[in-house]
């Protein structure tokens, strides 16, 4: 089915409740997504280009990895202006004008939002640098002096959550060549931490989401959200998840509450498990809060039920919907973590028949879900070429053709892509897959255009067959639809039903083979 605007708005605006609490969302790694200038790089012209691709593919919104002004020392998350769009991927007036023509097609907008910390090129941090120790300007982030003689150790012994990068605090010049404080960075040197205490800083990012929001987006994703408060003279867990930061996340929801529409926040709240997450998305914080742990749950249907039951039961008792994901930006793409063998190498075979399978649990499950670019083609991770690991799940996206760039950048495009392309891609293009009904990408179309036709998928609630065999994951979700996924090394008998939709691997309308996954239903066909 292909979404004429018209029918892409109505048929996204059918669904009873706020729409995030259902959504099925599409992140674009913007830099690896559509080159639209020719320059091998990623850009807004690009991603407008392709609006009727996302829109075929039947997401109700996008989520746009940083595009603000940035030296890209990690990937625009040192950000030196929130107001302002990076020249590398386009203009301020450029983003507006994509912002409304997504909203022509039915489509929201996400963008990501760096309240953590800025690079170290911001004028703030500049000005920082040049002012003495205790002035107002290096109080807007975390300056220390150090400890020993002269100084000489961090003022803790805090590790920066990049393992590459050591020590959390890096010494500076003072403005006579002394070797002077240190100031704190969780991430990179380049990303000096913010003074969520201070408040200049408190004000700034109200005015930044005023100033995102008056331009029409949908939401924000929040990164590093549990790191906001410090405290530099505790323990190792003086830096993340204190009781202090949901006051800012408060503020923050008053503030979005008071704007007309239903924006969003969508939180990342990594490494402090579901029962900690849920206190983000209390009915007076966040909107909502990914599942990591579902996201790094290996292929086991033990397992995937505990994670599946355990976010459901915490985010449940606070009224907040789930949000599932398998890959992301900063993740092994699931084809090549679901296809590791015992002897440490990958099976693509084994993890492309098994994603396929994971896009349907994906998809069946009660909340919403997101997307990461590429899943829907199948991609599997790429050896970096940067020495950036990360960078392996950040390869540019094959559209078509039978070589590099496959349709990423125009056809006479003078530069090559920022990220070098498998020459193997050229059997995964989305023009390749396009049409041919056992690809990757019609399953994710059936599959998003069954979710938003049938009353039971959405937000709600699952129930589990318990009588299922061991290695099988079987839920039920009211009116009439069930979804089973094969995690066991056997065929598994069907149950009764009225109607077969999508499955990922059968080959059969009674057997369920391994590695494979179905939905069925009872009642009136589900797409009348």
């Amino acid at each position: 089915m292909t979404y004429t605007n018209a029918t892409a708005v109505a048929e996204r605006s059918a669904r009873s409740g706020p729409w995030w609490r259902e959504a099925v969302v599409y992140q674009v790694y913007i830099r690896s997504f559509a080159d639209g200038s020719g320059d091998g790089i990623g850009d807004i012209a690009g991603l407008r280009s392709r609006l009727g691709y996302l829109s075929d593919l039947g997401v109700d919104g996008i989520w746009i990895n940083p595009w603000y002004r940035s030296p890209m020392a990690d990937g625009g998350y040192d950000v030196t202006d929130y107001f302002d769009i990076d020249p590398v991927f386009g203009t301020l007036d450029g983003a507006d004008e994509f912002i409304s023509a997504c909203h022509e097609h039915g489509i929201r907008v996400i963008v990501d939002l760096v309240p953590n910390h800025t690079s170290n090129q911001h004028p703030w941090f500049k000005e920082a640098l040049a002012a003495p120790p205790g002035s107002p300007a290096r109080a807007r982030y975390w300056f220390r002096p150090g400890r020993g003689d002269g100084g000489e150790e961090p003022p803790n012994d805090w590790r920066s959550r990049f393992e590459f990068v050591g020590s959390a605090w890096t010494r500076v010049h003072e403005t006579d060549g002394t070797p002077g404080e240190w100031y704190l960075h969780l991430f990179t040197p380049e990303q000096p931490d913010l003074n969520w205490g201070n408040r200049e800083v408190t004000e700034e990012f109200r005015s930044i989401l005023r100033f995102w929001l008056g331009l029409g987006v949908d939401g924000f994703r929040v990164d590093a959200a549990p790191g906001l408060a410090k405290d530099p003279d505790t323990s190792h867990l003086g830096y993340w998840d204190r009781d202090e930061v949901h006051e800012i996340y408060r503020k923050w929801r008053r503030l979005i509450d008071s704007h007309p529409g239903e924006q969003q926040f969508v939180a990342e709240a990594c490494q402090i498990g579901p029962d900690r997450v849920a206190n983000y998305v209390r009915p007076d914080e966040l909107h909502t809060a990914f599942s990591i742990d579902f996201l790094w749950c290996e292929w086991d249907a033990g397992r995937l039920r505990a994670v599946i039951d355990n976010t459901l039961s915490t985010l449940g008792a606070v009224g907040a919907p789930a949000t599932w994901v398998l890959s992301n930006h900063g993740a092994v793409r699931h084809v090549s973590r679901y296809g590791r063998t015992s002897t440490g190498g990958v099976d693509l075979l084994l993890g492309t028949r098994r994603a396929r399978a994971a896009a349907l649990l994906l998809l069946a499950l009660p909340g919403c879900a997101y997307i990461y670019q590429g899943d829907e083609l199948g991609l599997w991770q790429v050896r970096s070429e940067t020495g950036d690991p990360r960078d392996g799940c950040r390869v540019p996206l094959p559209w078509s053709g039978e070589q590099p760039p496959f349709g990423f950048s125009p056809p006479d495009a003078s530069a090559a892509c920022w990220l070098g392309q498998p020459s193997a891609w050229s059997e995964i293009t989305a023009e390749r897959q396009t049409g041919d009904q056992v690809s990757m990408l019609e399953l994710y179309r059936r599959a998003l255009k069954i979710r938003r036709a049938h009353p039971a998928l959405g937000d709600g609630s699952l129930a589990w067959d318990d009588g299922a065999p061991p290695g099988v994951l079987s839920f039920t979700r009211e009116p009439g639809f069930r979804c089973m996924v094969n995690l066991s090394a056997e065929n598994v008998q069907l149950p009764l039903h009225d109607w077969l939709l999508p499955s990922s691997a059968l080959e059969s309308d009674l057997l369920l083979p391994p590695d494979s996954a179905v939905w069925l239903a009872d009642g009136e066909s589900p797409t009348s």
